[in-house]
C-alpha cells in the first residue's frame, strides 16, 4: 500500500492504508542525481501483511508486469474480517508508465486512485503529457477538472517508488525527487539512514534503511514518520515499512509473493 514530514524545496505542496499502497511504497518525480543500479526483476508480485499493535489489520500487494512496450504497476490493500465490520477497507491504485530503458523503468502516462475506506471513497485519474510538460486531472466522483504544469519528468505516487528501487542508494547521501501529488508538485527529500540486519519470516536481510520527507494527503494524514527497509542488494526489495498513526503504528511486512531471489 500519507502523513509524514516533507522537506519541500522550490515548489509549493501537492491512514492509513493509502501509505502501502502508494508508497509501497513514496512519491518521487524529476530525476535526482544519484546513479542508476541494476534493476530489480520484472515480473514481481510482493504480498504484505499489515499489522497493528502485533495484530493483522489487513493485506497488501503490489505487482509490477511487463505489457507490450508499457510498464504496468497495480498496488491493492483489502481490510482483515474483523476490520470489515465495520469499516471496509478496499483500495486499488495503477499506474502505466512507457519508455522504459534497462535499468529504467520509463515515465507514467497514466494514474488511477479507487480507495474505499469506510464511507469514504475516492475515485481519481490524472493522465501525463510528459513532451507537453502538462498533466490532465480527473475526479471521477465530483466531475472536477484541471491541468496541472509539470516542471519535467514527473512519476505519480506509484511508480516513484519503483523508480527509487533503480538508484545506488549510500548511506548518508539523500536523494531528491519530484511528485505530482493532491493535485500539486512536490520535491521530496529521501533520507538513506543507514544499514540493518532485519529478521522475518522469510528469513534474514541485511537491508538499507530510507525515510521519505513527504507530506501528501493520505498517507498516514502527516502525523508520522514514515521509515522502510529495502534489502542491501541489487533488487533493494522493501521487505518492511513502517509508520506512526494516531494511535501506535501501522507496519508492512513481506510474507509472499514472486520476486527474484
Amino acid at each position: 500500500m500519507h502523513g509524514v514530514k516533507m522537506r519541500c524545496r522550490g515548489y509549493a505542496p501537492p491512514g492509513s492504508w493509502r501509505f502501502f499502497l502508494v508508497l509501497l511504497l513514496m512519491p518521487l518525480f524529476s530525476f535526482s542525481a544519484a546513479p542508476l543500479a541494476a534493476a530489480f526483476a520484472i515480473p514481481e508480485k510482493l504480498v504484505y501483511d499489515l499489522t497493528w499493535a502485533g495484530i493483522k489489520a489487513g493485506t497488501a500487494m503490489q505487482e509490477i508486469n511487463k505489457v507490450g512496450d508499457e510498464i504496468h504497476i497495480v498496488s491493492t490493500a483489502r481490510s482483515a474480517d474483523w476490520i470489515s465490520s465495520f469499516f471496509p477497507v478496499e483500495d486499488r491504485i495503477e499506474s502505466v508508465l512507457t519508455g522504459a530503458n534497462p535499468p529504467g523503468i520509463g515515465l507514467p502516462r497514466s494514474y488511477r486512485m479507487k480507495i474505499r475506506e469506510g464511507r469514504h471513497s475516492r475515485d481519481r485519474e490524472v493522465l501525463f503529457d510528459q513532451v507537453g510538460k502538462i498533466s490532465h486531472y480527473r475526479n471521477h466522483l465530483s466531475g472536477e477538472k484541471m491541468d496541472i504544469a509539470l516542471p519535467g519528468s514527473t512519476f505519480d505516487t506509484l511508480s516513484s517508488f519503483y523508480y527509487v528501487r533503480t538508484l545506488k542508494l549510500e548511506v548518508g547521501k539523500p536523494v531528491f525527487l519530484t511528485i505530482l501529488d493532491s493535485k500539486k508538485v512536490w520535491r521530496v527529500e529521501v533520507k538513506v539512514l543507514r544499514k540493518e540486519k532485519l529478521k522475518t519470516k522469510l528469513g534474514n536481510f541485511d537491508t538499507i534503511v530510507i525515510k521519505p520527507l513527504l507530506k501528501s494527503e493520505g498517507i498516514m494524514d502527516k502525523r508520522g514518520d514514515m521509515y522502510i527497509w529495502l534489502t542491501d542488494d541489487h533488487r533493494l526489495l522493501p521487505v518492511k515499512m513502517k509508520t506512526k498513526v494516531k494511535v501506535g503504528s501501522i507496519t508492512a511486512t513481506l510474507v509472499g509473493g514472486t520476486f527474484q531471489k
